[in-house]
């Protein structure tokens, strides 16, 4: 009992802070500067300001990537249908060996995604990806076993805020986690 005086303090300063919602993650982003399907390059440092949703996907994934993309697709029409056109997306490719810049280009557009605000990163060694999908995303990320090119990896979605840190993770593979990213999403974002 003597502790809740400390912890009902700390828990409301953490409700305020991410604009009342209930948060499940505290991680700061990894520093990062990447190649985009365009063959420019995305930083950390470009999306000080933005919040943004994050996920690790490949290409030639033949299970949770299509799910997932899918979904990220579907979360990107609600949110311009909500006038949440400055939050950005971003997803990161845990193959970027297979996944060069025109193998995004092509991959956004089979999924129909406007580009002006979701961004596909490439341009790094599998382990830079799998350290950073450990220690910013706390995901586990595995290369493929000998006899497949099927990548192991985690199938959360993240929402990043303005000063770089992983506040909450959400279900990539359910549709139905998208009406509580844009619940939050609306309440933290201005």
């Amino acid at each position: 009992m003597k502790y809740l005086k400390f912890i009902l303090p700390v828990a409301l300063a953490l409700l305020v802070a991410c604009g009342g919602i209930e948060t499940n993650m505290s991680k700061d982003v990894q520093p990062f500067e990447f190649t985009t399907q365009d063959n420019e390059t995305l930083s950390n440092e470009d999306l000080q300001g933005k919040w943004w949703i994050a996920d690790l996907i490949f290409t030639n994934c033949t299970t949770v990537c299509i799910p997932m993309t899918a979904n990220m697709a579907q979360l990107q029409e609600k949110m311009k249908e909500e006038g949440l056109e400055n939050v950005e997306l971003v997803s990161f490719s845990v193959d970027p060996e297979y996944d060069t810049p025109e193998v995004l280009k092509q991959y956004a557009e089979d999924y129909n995604v406007d580009l002006d605000n979701w961004t596909f990163l490439t341009g790094y060694d599998f382990q830079t990806i799998k350290e950073l999908s450990i220690k910013t995303f706390m995901q586990p990320l595995e290369a493929p076993p000998e006899d497949s090119d099927q990548v192991m990896h985690g199938t959360r979605f993240f929402l990043v805020n303005p000063e770089g840190e992983v506040i909450k993770h959400y279900k990539g593979t359910s549709s139905e986690e998208l009406d509580t990213i844009l619940d939050d999403l609306n309440k933290v974002v201005e």
